[in-house]
């Protein structure tokens, strides 16, 4: 009896932390999104206003790749998925 009330309440936490996980994936996911979002008005607010061609990607994923070394996912390709 003691075992299965024992088992129960491990059951409960387990069930718990994963949860908190998968609502913190969403999370993290969601903002994730809007950043991509955000960064691609930044960079096509600044082609209008500067008339900076299609040209200033390159540029920009390199300098990005050198200046935040540890993150990923600023190739020139996501860059354009961006806009």
């Amino acid at each position: 009896m003691e075992l299965t009330r024992y088992n129960s309440l491990l059951n409960d936490i387990k069930i718990r932390v994963k949860n908190a996980q998968i609502k913190a994936t969403l999370s993290v996911n969601a903002e994730m999104i809007l950043m991509y979002w955000d960064i691609g008005i930044m960079i096509l607010k600044r082609q209008q206003e500067k008339g900076w061609s299609a040209g200033i990607i390159p540029k920009l994923a390199t300098d990005l790749k050198n200046e935040l070394p540890e993150q990923k996912g600023f190739s020139e390709r996501n860059l354009g998925y961006m806009l």
